[in-house]
């Protein structure tokens, strides 16, 4: 082993056994988490190997808690700007499977409804979805009765055909 590995050996078992506990204790207080806490400490300890030079300079002890508490800064303000974690109390409010599946292939039929022409569109919403008769329909839409009747039928085979394209047909 080099000489120059020795120092550095001895370099950072004297910073962990002078400092390791109380910097420990300090960021166990930061965090909360004993785990961030071990890490957060494991960091500091390597960058003060990595930079003997700034140790020379300075208080050692003050230089290590400086470097623990930005840490713990820069790690808080990371997982701020991440979306959160998902625990397993949020996954068990999730829809069941059959729910998601019915939520996807309704927005697939929404999407198919949205691609047919308006008049096809304006049909189908009289007649199905608010449960029109014809002559209704042909009210509300100020178009004769058979212009409703051939327009449905051409809506219904488009809206079938976008409904294919999508997967959704059966």
């Amino acid at each position: 082993m080099s000489p120059a590995g020795t120092a550095d050996e001895q370099l950072i078992r004297s910073l962990f056994d002078e400092h390791a506990g109380s910097l420990y204790g300090y960021v166990l207080r930061l965090t909360g988490d004993p785990g961030k806490a071990e890490d957060v400490v494991q960091e500091t300890l390597l960058r003060a190997w990595k930079h003997p030079d700034v140790l020379a300079d300075r208080p050692i002890r003050a230089w290590l808690f400086t470097v623990a508490r930005n840490l713990v800064v820069d790690h808080h303000r990371a997982r701020k700007s991440r979306p959160q974690e998902t625990t397993d109390e949020a996954l068990a409010v999730l829809p069941a499977e059959d729910e998601l599946e019915r939520a996807v292939e309704s927005w697939g039929v929404a999407d198919a409804i949205a691609a047919l022409r308006p008049e096809h569109r304006a049909v189908l919403l009289e007649t199905y979805y608010r449960g029109r008769s014809v002559k209704e329909t042909a009210e509300v839409l100020g178009i004769p009765p058979g212009t409703v009747k051939s327009r449905t039928y051409y809506a219904l085979r488009a809206l079938k055909l976008a409904l294919e394209e999508r997967g959704l047909a059966p």
